[in-house]
């Protein structure tokens, strides 16, 4: 275990977040706000600390898988802990566990919040929950990587470990320029987005809040009804948004290289025909809720792609809606979005493989001496893409019931635990009931609240990463 690099990487991380926090600083600037000292003296503790581990730099660079988990897992920790300093300084939050579980929640762009009334907090503070959400969408190491050489030429267990979906690949031969481009695509949509809400009306300070929220698929947004009081206007250019931030990034590279076709994969037109397919079972099931049929279809379309998007962002109380379609609701909370992009979920090539493997287990049941595979694409699955898939799968339902276990302790309702850990580890926001889209997770206790803080991490980090720290093999020389 290179100890010596991650010591360092970690303190590339808390100089870097001292960065990140000069824009909530200058918000609270701009505004005279008094929370600036708390960002002020959260900064300062980050830059000694952090120039104290990059001080010495390791004679060893190399990274091997294990210390890429154990690097980005540490990360996103370390990020949290300290990022969440600010809001318990100034008083915003009544204690650090919930500092932390909103910091989390930004962070990994859950978007699940403890506070009840948004529009109380600086505007310091809301530009920071919204802020995480984009810097956590893409991931911080993967923006570090961009601009800095961490591990020379080793990043790519990195960047696997922290990037969402069953495989990584790189665009270019470049771990670095592959970091770039996909940083560069990000800042242009966002700059798209942030754009077209001026053009809507929203002043500065909102259509900021609310491109980074998106962008990250995160669903913090600056006013406790969420994006219900904006124009219809706004309210669509989100909901396409939250889509297009949803689709494998890798995607949108191979449009600007002019393969327009290559980039409408098998999980692109998958994802694509699973939000078509929701919002007309949803539109058919809750039409009564709506006045009119255009209402139902904006209203179902922006909630299909606030859950599948794993956004979180609500213009109507979706708890409300017949049984059907908060069933519907949640099926799309575990498939999510598509791998490499900042949505959550299973992802919808995992589903595809998943899918796919059961489809050739009965094929080889009936016809046992054929040789079949998995295949998306035309192209061949790797069988160890395959193996990954299913004890992904495994795994995961294993933390998720153990969560919903250990949430029941408090003792409410089965709906409210189940779409709790749903929510959290899928990295969607609200759940229903009691977690539902109008409702926030201020009254669980400390003890849930850590337990859900470890399902959002989990759950952004796609388990391994954080499960491996309590893998006794993983600290062995």
């Amino acid at each position: 275990m290179n100890f010596r690099m991650i010591t360092n990487i970690l303190g590339w991380i808390l100089i870097f977040e001292a960065g990140f926090m000069t824009v909530p600083t200058l918000t609270a600037l701009i505004y005279s706000e008094s929370v600036v000292w708390a960002y002020l003296i959260t900064i300062a503790i980050c830059l000694l600390l952090g120039f104290i581990l990059v001080w010495k730099k390791p004679r060893n660079k190399t990274l091997y898988s294990r210390e890429g988990f154990v690097i980005v897992s540490l990360s996103w920790i370390v990020l949290s802990i300290f990022g969440a300093l600010p809001l318990y300084i100034s008083g915003e939050t009544p204690t650090y566990i919930d500092a932390l579980f909103e910091t989390v929640s930004g962070f990994t762009t859950t978007g699940a919040s403890i506070l009840s009334d948004v529009e109380a907090i600086s505007h310091a503070s809301l530009m920071w929950r919204s802020f995480t959400h984009w810097v956590g969408g893409m991931g911080v190491l993967v923006f570090i990587m961009a601009f800095v050489p961490l591990s020379g030429g080793n990043n790519l267990h990195i960047m696997k470990a922290e990037s969402p979906g069953p495989s990584v690949s790189k665009l270019v031969p470049r771990i670095k320029t592959t970091a770039l481009i996909l940083y560069l695509i990000y800042i242009a949509l966002t700059l798209i987005e942030f754009i077209l809400l001026l053009c809507g009306g929203m002043s500065i300070f909102e259509a900021l809040n609310t491109a980074f929220a998106t962008a990250g698929t995160g669903g913090f947004s600056v006013r406790s009804t969420s994006l219900a009081e904006y124009s219809s206007y706004i309210q669509i250019v989100v909901t396409v948004f939250m889509l297009l931030f949803s689709i494998n990034f890798a995607s949108f590279y191979l449009i600007l290289l002019g393969r327009v076709k290559e980039a409408f994969t098998t999980e692109v037109v998958t994802f694509l025909g699973i939000v078509a397919s929701a919002i007309t079972v949803i539109t058919l099931n809750a039409r009564g809720f709506f006045d009119t049929v255009g209402d139902a279809i904006k209203h179902v379309a922006f909630t299909v792609a606030s859950i599948i998007s794993t956004t979180g962002f609500a213009t109507v109380d979706f708890d409300k809606w017949p049984a059907l379609s908060k069933a519907c609701l949640v099926l799309i909370t575990f498939i999510g979005a598509c791998a490499g992009s900042t949505g959550g979920g299973l992802k919808v090539s995992r589903v595809i493989i998943g899918v796919k493997s059961i489809a050739k287990e009965l094929y080889l049941l009936v016809h046992p001496k054929q040789v079949k595979k998995v295949t998306i694409d035309k192209v061949p699955v790797e069988s160890e893409v395959v193996r990954a898939t299913n004890v992904y799968m495994v795994c995961y339902v294993i933390v998720f019931a153990v969560s919903v276990l250990l949430v029941s302790i408090e003792n409410y309702g089965l709906v409210t635990n189940f779409t709790a850990v749903a929510a959290t580890i899928n990295n969607i926001g609200p759940g229903l009931e009691l977690v539902g889209p109008t409702a926030n997770f201020a009254f669980f206790s400390p003890f849930t609240k850590i337990v859900l803080i470890f399902d959002m991490i989990a759950g952004r980090l796609e388990l391994f990463p954080m499960l491996v720290l309590f893998f006794p093999g993983t600290w062995k020389k």
